[in-house]
């Protein structure tokens, strides 16, 4: 009988914007099942909380300050997680997001909307917020392969994990930046499955759909906690009716990072997206 059962004990996890919602979830997860988590996070004190609540459940798990943005940052919180846990078998790039700047306030352009100062057209578009969010996402997951993957060379079992998104299969309405750069994660994932494929590093990606977070919440809820206009587009958009838990992300990634279940599993963007990508809208 096969065994399918996963053995990460001991391995080293790093996991970057692990400050946030779903990483930090990510990191514990991958705590749980026995690796040494490493919670990178430009927000240092978001990373260390996250950590010590991983530790006072008896599992291994520091936080850092680290700038995906920053290569000598990264190279920086390299030396102290070799130090301070061992060499990376695991690399999960969570850091990401969007910003305001990079967003239209209409779905649609309509004659007159470049004039009018309430309304952010695609011509008013600001170049550095567009900047920050590709940077963000791309370069923020550049950066960390290029540092942590070095340690993955010719070892067994190691693998990298980058998180795209459903809007990377087909964009969305208002945010064309962070459409664009999760894109472009996507294209990332498969270019190094290939470039890494001889010398045993596995790369993936997860593409969670909607998912509430302190990102998005704002945009999803009113003050009083009822759904938007917009989250009523999105959920009659998701043929499971309803907004994903963060929970329901566990199962791919644990199978991603898992050789006895995806050994032969590198290049692919999985979705988890209540079906979202699979309903026309008829």
């Amino acid at each position: 009988m096969q065994d399918f059962g996963l053995d990460i004990n001991g391995k080293v996890a790093v996991v970057t914007g692990a400050g946030g919602v779903l990483c930090s979830m990510f990191a514990k997860t991958l705590a749980e099942q026995g690796a040494k988590v490493a919670l990178l996070d430009l927000n240092e004190e978001a990373a260390k909380k996250a950590a010590k609540e991983i530790e006072d459940e008896g599992f291994i798990a520091k936080g850092y300050k680290a700038n995906v943005l920053d290569k000598a940052s990264l190279e920086e919180v390299h030396s102290a997680v070799l130090e301070d846990l061992g060499p990376c078998d695991i690399l999960l790039n969570g850091a990401g997001g969007n910003n305001a700047r990079a967003n239209t306030t209409n779905e649609y352009f309509e004659i007159g909307d470049d004039e009018k100062e309430d309304i952010v057209s695609f011509f008013d578009l600001d170049q550095g917020g567009v900047e920050f969010v590709f940077n963000l996402n791309f370069i923020g997951t550049l950066l960390p392969t290029q540092v942590f993957a070095k340690d993955m060379i010719n070892r067994k079992d190691c693998c990298v994990i980058n998180v795209s998104s459903m809007n990377a299969f087909t964009p969305l309405t208002k945010i064309p930046a962070y459409s664009g750069a999760k894109s472009a994660i996507s294209n990332f994932t498969q270019w190094l499955a290939v470039h890494f494929s001889k010398v045993g590093i596995r790369v993936n990606a997860l593409a969670p759909g909607f998912f509430v977070t302190n990102q998005n919440r704002d945009l999803l809820f009113d003050k009083d906690g009822n759904p938007t206009e917009r989250s009523n587009k999105i959920l009659n958009a998701t043929p499971m009716g309803r907004f994903g838990e963060a929970e329901e992300i566990n199962g791919t990634l644990l199978y991603l990072v898992n050789p006895k279940m995806s050994g032969f599993v590198t290049g692919v963007v999985v979705p988890i997206d209540g079906g979202f990508a699979a309903y026309s809208g008829v």
